[in-house]
């Protein structure tokens, strides 16, 4: 193997050693414990090994974020994938980013309260396309005459809206079950 190749290869390991030390000690602690200082103990480099990686915590954060799109994005492919109906397989998706964002709170607040990415830009990375297009194509059988762009930000709304309510314990305990079922069947056009 070429130096070349080898030296981005190393480079592109430890940028992704600061990613996942970034993400756990959010996990564990809150994005307020997420400091350069800790993340260069974390990963046995020098604070200046990770401003060569990225520019500050806002950069790092933005890293973190767009891997979760992907993770997010692979959730509810996997999800909407093993449904046969399509109105199966629009409430196996929902379910799949309504877990996804309970069991990953500090990464799930880095995707949509701390990092500043372009969802409604073209510049946007390819990991928000894709998991806007997985929505899309889950809500697709169900669109009629509706846009369907416009359609995916309702749903994407309100499936967000339910994750983020119930994540800060805003809505009474014990209905999510009930909140997700009676959302499938009005994006669905039942009853």
């Amino acid at each position: 193997m070429p130096a070349s190749e080898r030296r981005a290869r190393e480079k592109d390991l430890r940028q992704q050693r600061i990613i996942t030390a970034a993400r756990q000690l959010a996990e564990a602690e809150g994005w307020d414990a997420v400091t350069t200082r800790r993340l260069a103990d974390a990963i046995e480099y020098t604070q200046p090994v990770l401003y060569g990686h990225f520019q500050n915590k806002d950069a790092i954060i933005q890293a973190v974020a767009v891997q979760g799109f992907a993770e997010l994005t692979a959730a509810m492919r996997a999800a909407r994938r093993q449904a046969r109906a399509p109105q199966a397989a629009l409430l196996a998706l929902a379910r799949a980013y309504l877990t996804f964002a309970q069991t990953n709170p500090a990464l799930y607040e880095a995707m949509f309260a701390l990092a500043d990415l372009p969802f409604a830009r073209r510049e946007r990375p390819a990991p928000l396309s894709e998991g806007f297009a997985e929505l899309a194509q889950a809500l697709a059988p169900f669109t009629g005459e509706q846009d369907l762009e416009t359609f995916t930000e309702v749903a994407w709304s309100a499936l967000h809206g339910l994750a983020a309510l119930t994540g800060s314990g805003r809505l009474r305990p014990g209905r999510d079950r009930q909140r997700l079922t009676l959302l499938i069947r009005q994006l669905a056009g039942g009853d």
